[in-house]
């Protein structure tokens, strides 16, 4: 009997574990300056992918970022932003490139901030259809 507690407990990981859930990164780096740095990600044909990125200390807090689908295709593109966010949906099936830049910079160095996710997020509550709530109730009976 004293089994059956970490039996469930594995069963529940293992569960866990398999149940589709967007994947991604978050990396804070320093870019020297007059030099561009590149990530790369291999997605699949429609998987849907953001990056969010702030430069957090160094000059005018500002980079050029840019993205490429494997194609060599710029799918995003800024110059010299200290903050952005950029979702777009992989078109072919490939290694993705985004690149960050303080070519542009002669003297300051560069802290940059970038989250990376890819997949969708999956709802909160997924079975909640048109079930009304408390909250939805509530706001019902104010706007009426």
């Amino acid at each position: 009997m004293g089994s059956a507690a970490p039996r469930s407990l594995l069963l529940l990981l293992l569960l866990l574990l398999g149940v589709e859930r967007p994947r991604g990164a978050e990396l804070t780096f320093e870019l020297l300056d007059s030099t561009k740095q590149c990530f790369h990600e291999e997605l699949e044909q429609g998987v849907r992918f953001s990056l969010d990125y702030q430069v957090i200390t160094g000059g005018h807090y500002d980079v050029d970022c840019y993205v490429e689908d494997p194609l060599g295709n710029t799918v995003y593109r800024e110059t010299k932003k200290q903050y952005d966010s950029f979702t777009h949906r992989a078109e072919v099936k490939g290694v993705y490139q985004f690149c960050f830049s303080n070519e542009f910079s002669t003297f300051s160095h560069k802290t940059v901030y970038f989250d990376f996710q890819v997949g969708d997020e999956p709802p909160i509550l997924p079975d909640m259809g048109n079930r009304v709530t408390a909250l939805t109730q509530s706001f019902s009976t104010f706007c009426l």
